[in-house]
């Protein structure tokens, strides 16, 4: 299940205190602090999509051998400005750059 952020409505509009409560995504936002019944609202959030790689990851997923058993074609561009297949199999030797 999600953990939401919400934060405190004060009188004047402001934000309050935030707190985190864990719903269901079916559940209705509240409108309520569980516990002292004050006004909050939701506080959207970007998404934690745990994205980070560890170095040994990241070394393995920009080998040209890995890339190449997965059916990527890869390509680094030279001195001369022209790309050249580093792997793959698929695709020209080479093409020019822009």
């Amino acid at each position: 299940m999600p953990t939401y952020v919400y934060c405190e409505v004060r009188e004047d509009g402001s934000d309050g205190d935030r707190f985190e409560v864990v719903q269901r995504m079916s559940d209705p936002p509240l409108t309520e602090h569980p516990e002292t019944g004050r006004p909050v609202r939701r506080v959207f959030q970007p998404p934690n999509l745990g994205l980070k790689h560890t170095p040994g990851q990241e070394k393995r997923l920009t080998d040209p051998a890995y890339q190449a058993s997965k059916g990527f074609t890869r390509y680094e561009k030279d001195g001369a400005g022209r790309y050249v297949k580093t792997a793959g199999r698929e695709g020209p030797s080479s093409f020019p750059g822009g």
